[in-house]
């Protein structure tokens, strides 16, 4: 069984997270499947070790773990979290991302710097493009003064959080600060990363639902400047 060593940076006491982790470390392990574990972290490059849960059964068993429990305040959020970041085994921090999404509607400005820690910790696309679009996103629309902070992701030397600051808006639709976004998407045009490149053409894509003009104007200004996967990327639908 994964037991949980409380560190100093495992977030701030919640009775609800001691709660939820000692069910979590519990039931989790008893769902493990070595063979499907490999190959799950064998397709994720072997950034962190698995369980081998599929996502189904998983949700399944966060229901029980979460069955009963209270509504959680915004440090319940952030201490489950990170602690969650501390075990060995991906599907916990997958436990932790399913729950910032149900209540990121509890959770203020204050949080980002907990989800920029959670984003550039055991980094994968996987926890990443789910924490940008469902965590980051909802915190930056409630509070449009954080704009100024995927400015400075922007201009991170940390793949990941550029990648973040790139698909923040990702689900804004019409109500996406186009301004922000084709100037994001212009700052790391030049970027050498597939993340970053395939997250700047997945961006536009994802607008030119709502606006193919603009996208379509943007990419024929700035073709030689995008590389060739985002212009494919961003034109893919187009």
């Amino acid at each position: 069984m994964n037991r949980l060593t409380r560190t100093a940076d495992s977030g701030p006491s919640s009775a609800l997270a001691d709660t939820v982790l000692a069910r979590l470390t519990s039931v989790y392990p008893t769902a493990a499947d070595p063979e499907q574990a490999g190959r799950a972290a064998a397709y994720m490059r072997n950034i962190t070790p698995f369980l081998g849960i599929r996502t189904p059964e998983r949700r399944a068993l966060s229901r029980v773990v979460l069955d009963g429990t209270a509504q959680p305040q915004e440090a319940d959020c952030t201490a489950i979290a990170l602690r969650c970041w501390e075990l060995e085994g991906r599907e916990y921090q997958y436990f932790a991302v399913d729950h910032l999404r149900r209540h990121v509607g509890r959770l203020s400005s204050g949080f980002l710097p907990v989800a920029r820690r959670l984003i550039v910790t055991l980094p994968w696309w996987d926890t990443v493009d789910l924490l940008a679009v469902h965590v980051v996103g909802p915190l930056v629309a409630a509070d449009p003064e954080l704009g100024s902070v995927m400015d400075e992701w922007i201009d991170d030397e940390d793949r990941w959080l550029v990648r973040a600051a790139l698909l923040h808006q990702l689900r804004r639709r019409d109500a996406t600060d186009t301004g922000r976004l084709f100037a994001h998407c212009l700052r790391r045009a030049a970027h050498p990363d597939f993340f970053v490149r395939k997250a700047i053409g997945w961006c536009l894509r994802e607008y030119a639902k709502t606006d193919p003009a603009a996208v379509r104007a943007f990419v024929a200004a700035h073709r030689a400047e995008l590389s060739p996967l985002s212009v494919r990327e961003a034109l893919k639908n187009l």
